[in-house]
């Protein structure tokens, strides 16, 4: 049993604890295995080294957070200890990316999470594959409003093929943008929990940031942009090709997708798949693979991804 003590200072402790250190407890709760007490302006921590570790981290966190914030949000303080308590992995102050709408901490929760974050400031061009809930899409997006607010880049441009699930767009009600948006809806949902709602609008008028089907991006040159390419595993090899070649100069390339969801027709290739043959090898590309493990949506999403690949396997086996 090893033992810790973190001072608080120069902060209001019914705002950090919380009512009736609601706060505290809820970390507790989560490290059933340890002994967290709150004495006035002090927090005593038993329990095993990993789990101080852990506590420690999740604790000075939620200084950082107070410190920016003057407050703490129940949200906020289960959004930490999610991201936290992982095994094997701890992310630090140093791998915060920004601060949510919400006050939230957006950072990578899991060690390929962590990698993608690292890949993309190592290279221009990054493929980040796996399947649906593994964060991929989420940290593109934080790493490109990032990109933004430090003055990296001067617009963020996020694209997406139109096709999903044998859906038409033909068939679909309403003008272009009615038909489109449903497809972008995931993309509105991360920016919205990046950037105020009136500054996203701001940045969408001005063309600060773009989002579009990826045919919108044909015979352009893209340049001083952090750009997307979501959802990838649905562009033809033609498709994909043109979207690769619109880098210009001073952008940041991101491209994503999941080998287990091609919507396309059954006799249409996947550009993903051939050109992730295609590039393997080339200097100054970026490959992170996700899997089951970096899973952070309902823990019944990992079970079921593992559920059909083990009938994936087989049927390939048969």
């Amino acid at each position: 049993m090893v033992e810790k003590v973190i001072t608080l200072e120069n902060i209001s402790l019914l705002d950090f604890l919380g009512v009736e250190n609601k706060n505290i407890k809820k970390i507790s709760n989560a490290f059933p295995e340890s002994k967290i007490v709150s004495r006035g302006n002090e927090i005593l921590i038993q329990g095993s080294t990993p789990e101080i570790i852990k506590i420690n981290d999740i604790l000075n966190s939620l200084l950082t957070h107070y410190h920016k914030y003057g407050k703490l949000t129940e949200e906020s303080v289960q959004l930490l200890i999610n991201s936290e308590n992982k095994p094997d992995f701890i992310a630090t102050d140093d791998d915060i990316l920004i601060y949510g709408t919400r006050g939230a901490v957006i950072k990578p929760k899991t060690p390929n999470q962590k990698s993608l974050v690292e890949s993309a400031a190592q290279n221009d061009l990054v493929f980040a594959i796996g399947p649906a809930g593994t964060g991929k899409t989420y940290i593109s997006v934080a790493l490109a409003v990032k990109a933004l607010k430090n003055k990296r880049v001067k617009k963020i441009i996020i694209t997406r093929p139109a096709v999903e699930a044998g859906e038409n767009l033909g068939f679909l009600p309403g003008d272009l943008k009615e038909k489109i948006d449903p497809y972008l809806r995931p993309i509105y949902d991360a920016l919205f929990d990046m950037v105020p709602s009136e500054k996203l609008k701001f940045y969408e008028e001005n063309k600060v940031i773009e989002i579009a089907p990826l045919a919108y991006m044909r015979g352009r040159t893209l340049q001083n942009a952090f750009i997307l390419l979501d959802e990838a595993q649905n562009t033809t090899p033609m498709q994909i090709k043109m979207f690769l070649t619109r880098m210009g100069p001073n952008s940041k390339v991101i491209v994503t997708g999941d080998r287990s969801q091609i919507d396309l027709p059954k006799n249409h290739k996947s550009g993903l798949i051939e050109t992730l043959e295609v590039l393997k090898g080339v200097k100054g590309i970026g490959f992170v693979e996700l899997g089951g493990e970096d899973v952070v949506r309902h823990k019944l999403v990992k079970d079921i991804i593992e559920a059909y690949e083990r009938a994936d396997n087989l049927q390939i086996n048969e």
